[in-house]
C-alpha cells in the first residue's frame, strides 16, 4: 500500500517496513506521522523504518520517530532504523537519539 509519495509501507511474515526517502523536514513530517502510528499499531514485535534513501531529516522529523519509538515502547515493541548516510547518521549522534533507536546499515539486518 502507498501512503504518499515520499512514503511506502510493505509488511511481510515477520516485519513491518516503512520505507522514507527523499528529506524530513517540517513540511513532510506530518506526513510521516500516519504511517508511522500504522506501524506501531501492528503486532509484529518490532517495526523497520528504512530511511537508506533519507537525505536530510530535522526535528520535525525526529519528533515523529520518537512519538512512534514511544507508542511501539509501550506496547513492548520496538522500532527499528535503517539509516546508511552518513549525514543523516550523524543528525541522530548529535542529538544522541543513538542511544535511544537501534540502527542498522540495511533491512536484513535490521529483521534479524
Amino acid at each position: 500500500m502507498t501512503v504518499d509519495t515520499a512514503f511506502g509501507f510493505a509488511t511481510d511474515h515477520e516485519h513491518a517496513v516503512l520505507r522514507v526517502f527523499g528529506e524530513i523536514d517540517v513540511a513532510s513530517a506530518p506526513a510521516l506521522r500516519d504511517p508511522l502510528l500504522a506501524l506501531a499499531d501492528g503486532t509484529r514485535p518490532f517495526g523497520i523504518v528504512d530511511m537508506s534513501d533519507v537525505s536530510f531529516i530535522d526535528s520535525s522529523g525526529l519528533s515523529a520517530l520518537v512519538t512512534a519509538r514511544k507508542r511501539l515502547q509501550t506496547e513492548g515493541r520496538e522500532l527499528r532504523l535503517v539509516i546508511t548516510r552518513p549525514n543523516v547518521r550523524k543528525v541522530f549522534e548529535v542529538t544522541g537519539l543513538t542511544e535511544l533507536f537501534a540502527i542498522f546499515q540495511s533491512v536484513e539486518a535490521a529483521a534479524a
